[in-house]
């Protein structure tokens, strides 16, 4: 479903050379469900991005269902990730005027769902997640850990087959980050592909398996129950 071959990312930064991958090589399988764990500026979301067709390699290729993808144009790509990816952030980055409702419905309208479809499936979407009480409420009036259920709902909206997950629970209290990745294990097991960046242990122990990198480098790889060795 998605692999990377031999990628690196190299930029320059105040004059000096960054290496943020180097040679990764990587196979996640249609239906895994992947951590990926390490220091801080390890390279985490760069191969996230990456993955999502956001971020070009500097050497390498990055394929989604064996199509190279940074061989396809901008708005190939911009296509693909409509139809295929759906993106959680640890920010939420929802827009603050717009009701929970609203929210879930942008990517519907930017798709060009009919409007009586987006209301449907948006308010369908945050029954789903516990907030169908909450359709007319902005971002302000939900709590943190509402405001994330909020952009799951939004990422689910176009049915996503790969859900990419940058520290969905960054932000939340131990209790709510496991409501969270509960969420995320039952989209798993409805077929569809997670790959997870996360500096939490506990989070990283529920994932099929776990990735580490070091230094742009994947280092290690381990089941999911075995994740411990990622604190």
């Amino acid at each position: 479903m998605l692999k990377m071959e031999d990628v690196s990312k190299q930029y320059r930064h105040r004059g000096q050379l960054v290496t943020a991958l180097d040679r990764a090589t990587l196979a996640i399988p249609r239906g895994d469900f992947v951590s990926v764990v390490g220091p801080s500026g390890s390279g985490k979301s760069t191969l996230l991005l990456m993955l999502g067709g956001m971020l070009s390699p500097s050497e390498g290729r990055v394929l989604v269902e064996d199509r190279s993808i940074y061989d396809l144009s901008p708005d190939q790509r911009a296509q693909l990730r409509r139809e295929k990816v759906g993106f959680v952030f640890q920010t939420f980055n929802l827009v603050p005027y717009l009701s929970a409702l609203e929210n879930v419905q942008v990517p519907l309208f930017l798709s060009k769902t009919d409007e009586k479809t987006q209301k449907d499936r948006a308010a369908a979407l945050l029954e789903r997640v516990g907030l169908g009480d909450r359709l007319d409420h902005k971002p302000s009036e939900l709590s943190v850990g509402q405001q994330q259920r909020v952009a799951l709902a939004r990422m689910l909206a176009n049915d996503p087959a790969v859900i990419l997950a940058d520290e969905p629970t960054g932000n939340l209290d131990p209790e709510t980050s496991q409501q969270i990745i509960g969420y995320l294990e039952e989209f798993n097991r409805e077929g569809r592909t997670i790959v997870m960046v996360t500096h939490d242990p506990r989070a990283a122990k529920r994932a099929k398996r776990s990735v580490r990198l070091q230094n742009g480098a994947i280092t290690c790889e381990k089941p999911g129950d075995e994740s411990h060795w990622a604190a």
